[in-house]
């Protein structure tokens, strides 16, 4: 997460008007602003390799691949956020051009200063979407996977992937070798 960008609190409604008039992206959590910081080489790498992939697969199909410049709302807690990858198959989605809410897949590429906060509040605010089915954490330090997928029951297991193994995203049915998600690492 970025520095809080140290704007008065306001309403979901004021967070997008004022957002659309910005330079730089911020996130919207909990009636604050937070600046989005820049990523790194490896970064946005692994993003796009994992992004072309799953566009690739899923070409042909109702479901659409966007990347860290598409907004995602959570709805039930007045949230915003820009993540990595997001994977939606809804019409509600393809109608809306500005921020999306339905997706079914959401990945994160973590980095140093955003690994606590990807993981935890960010999950939470993540878990209020009944369309979500799995979501992915990527450590570009150890290339290991950790991938939380929504059982039958309710509940979000953990489905490890460590390094050297093929990462399988059984949301959207992709297997990607390690070897495709870190290209050129």
């Amino acid at each position: 997460m970025g520095q809080a960008a140290h704007q008065p609190a306001m309403t979901g409604f004021e967070y997008l008007a004022w957002e659309a008039t910005q330079t730089e992206r911020h996130e919207f959590v909990g009636a604050e602003v937070f600046a989005m910081a820049g990523a790194e080489d490896r970064h946005v790498t692994v993003a796009m390799n994992l992004a072309f992939a799953l566009r690739q697969h899923l070409g042909g199909s109702p479901c659409r691949t966007y990347m860290s410049d598409m907004r995602l709302g959570v709805a039930t807690l007045g949230s915003y956020f820009y993540p990595d990858i997001m994977v939606t198959c809804s019409a509600l989605d393809q109608a809306c051009p500005l921020v999306k809410s339905e997706p079914k897949l959401i990945v994160e590429v973590l980095s140093p200063s955003t690994a606590a906060y990807d993981r935890g509040l960010k999950f939470s605010h993540y878990r209020n979407l009944p369309s979500l089915r799995e979501y992915a954490l990527i450590d570009l330090d150890t290339r290991c996977t950790d991938c939380y997928r929504l059982g039958a029951d309710g509940l979000w297991v953990l489905h490890p992937f460590d390094s050297g193994q093929d990462l399988q995203l059984a949301s959207v049915a992709l297997d990607i070798t390690a070897a495709q998600l870190f290209a050129e690492i």
